[in-house]
């Protein structure tokens, strides 16, 4: 059985000045973060990945984010215009990368949107407005999506960076969320897993099949999951949240 791929790309010598600083913290050390991101690789590659790593990108300090600048749907992969004006030369790396294995469209100008604002279901997307993506970044989406028949449903993000800052869906059928809120167009049988308000860092989950990779430390969600029967992993990707990122958006995935 062939298993599906997963793209990463290691942080460069410039990831300390990544976008996203959390306010008052140190700005992430990079030895520790290279180390946790080999980590992170082995844990897809454990739950099912075949990984596929690129090089890094010297002078741009949020290419190791590589779930922003592509979307993925079957044999086609729509290359996003960031929300960030620096982050933009990524995606012509990016495209660069793909070429061999997708083919490859491209979002324009007024579009603006970010991977990390897009949820992937069998037969839809969820997208977020947010302060990266705007209404033309989902409406080319969905020109794009409606291809192979793919619905988008657009919702409000508020008080995070991205839509998978609140939820995610790491195993087909199951929502993790950090918010007590139902999003329309999901199938009535779908789990949600509510993670509590002070682990809301571990809404964003990655995973395959029936594993989990959880962000260490949060040892509520991992109980949680185990309730479901869940294989459950757990890596540390401190160096990466002082950056605002999460497990999500260190993949570029196909399932």
């Amino acid at each position: 059985m062939t298993r599906p791929r997963a793209w990463t790309r290691p942080p460069s010598g410039a990831f300390r000045h990544a976008l996203g600083q959390v306010a008052g913290a140190p700005p992430p050390e990079l030895r520790e973060a290279r180390s946790q991101h080999r980590a992170y690789c082995d844990a897809l590659t454990w739950a099912g990945y075949d990984v596929i790593e690129l090089a890094p990108c010297d002078g741009m300090p949020d290419a190791c984010f590589i779930e922003d600048v592509a979307v993925i749907a079957g044999e086609r992969a729509l290359l996003t215009r960031p929300g960030a004006k620096s982050r933009r030369r990524e995606v012509d790396v990016a495209a660069a990368d793909l070429a061999s294995a997708f083919v490859l469209d491209r979002m324009t100008e007024p579009a603006t949107l970010d991977g990390g604002d897009v949820l992937r279901g069998t037969d839809r997307f969820i997208v977020g407005l947010s302060s990266r993506t705007n209404l033309s970044g989902a409406e080319a989406l969905r020109a794009w999506a409606a291809r192979d028949g793919r619905d988008v449903v657009v919702a409000a993000v508020r008080g995070a960076l991205h839509l998978k800052c609140h939820l995610s869906s790491p195993i087909p059928g199951l929502i993790v969320s950090s918010e007590a809120v139902d999003i329309v167009g999901w199938p009535a049988e779908t789990r949600w897993l509510r993670v509590p308000i002070s682990e809301a860092y571990a809404a964003n989950l990655v995973g395959y099949g029936n594993r989990v990779v959880v962000p260490a430390g949060f040892p509520k969600t991992v109980g949680l999951l185990h309730e479901l029967r869940v294989e459950v992993r757990e890596v540390d990707v401190s160096q990466f949240a002082l950056a605002d990122g999460s497990l999500t958006c260190l993949s570029l995935r196909e399932s």
